[in-house]
């Protein structure tokens, strides 16, 4: 039974950062950094979105865009581990309400002027790379700094989803790793509720794809930009 509300809240974070492109730590971190310490939950919590990018690239396999892949995976995967390599004891909360600000400014920018959008340019994509990678690696909540950047290509949403994937499986490996170097271990959670958390997480996955499915082309940026308006919620309270 003590498994179930982390099963929940699993369940829902895989539906909905799949159906983003943001993965499963746009919710599951801020929420559990609440009750248990946070670099556990960034250890625990990024086991499990790693598994949410394979996930990913499994269901939305017919769709890629290596160019970006590459643009902001491998300087993301270098920003990832200095990122991770922050002393994670040191108070995020500032910069987690200043990332809340900027995400809900672009939000309502992008959805009242929907033909806006970041300059697609060598420059930008290796910016979100750097950028997401970062902070994926300081505080696990990367993903909606690359879903902004990538949002601005409009790429078709099997395309999006699938490249989101990819970038983060660059992003990601290297946090993990750096962390465990860190002596980071997992105390507070049991192995037993990674295993499930990391089954639940495909079912989210499957349910996502779904959805997106049915979702037409033309409200997909309205779903991710709405995705990034509750994601900011979460951040900046």
């Amino acid at each position: 039974m003590e498994y179930l509300p982390i099963l929940f809240l699993t369940l829902v974070s895989s539906f909905f950062g799949t159906a983003t492109g943001f993965g499963t730590s746009t919710i599951m971190v801020p929420v559990l950094a609440i009750w248990f310490p946070l670099p556990e939950v960034l250890l625990f919590v990024g086991v499990i979105h790693w598994f949410g990018d394979v996930w990913k690239i499994f269901l939305f396999k017919i769709g890629a865009n290596w160019r970006l892949i590459l643009l902001f995976g491998l300087p993301g995967l270098v920003a990832s581990y200095f990122g991770a390599s922050i002393p994670l004891a040191v108070d995020s909360t500032i910069l987690k309400k200043v990332l809340a600000v900027f995400l809900i400014i672009y939000t309502l920018h992008i959805l009242i002027k929907p033909k806006w959008q970041i300059a697609k340019s060598t420059g930008e994509a290796v910016t979100g790379g750097v950028l997401s990678g970062f902070l994926a690696g300081l505080l696990g909540v990367g993903g909606v700094v690359r879903g902004a950047f990538l949002e601005a290509y409009k790429l078709p949403k099997s395309t999006y989803i699938f490249t989101s994937g990819m970038i983060a499986i660059f992003i990601d490996t290297p946090r993990l790793v750096r962390y465990y170097l860190g002596d980071i271990r997992l105390s507070e959670f049991s192995y037993t509720s990674l295993v499930l958390a990391v089954v639940v997480s495909f079912i989210g996955a499957e349910l996502a794809k779904k959805f997106v499915d049915k979702t037409p082309q033309a409200k997909f940026r309205y779903v991710v930009g709405f995705g990034l308006l509750v994601v900011s919620g979460f951040l900046l309270g």
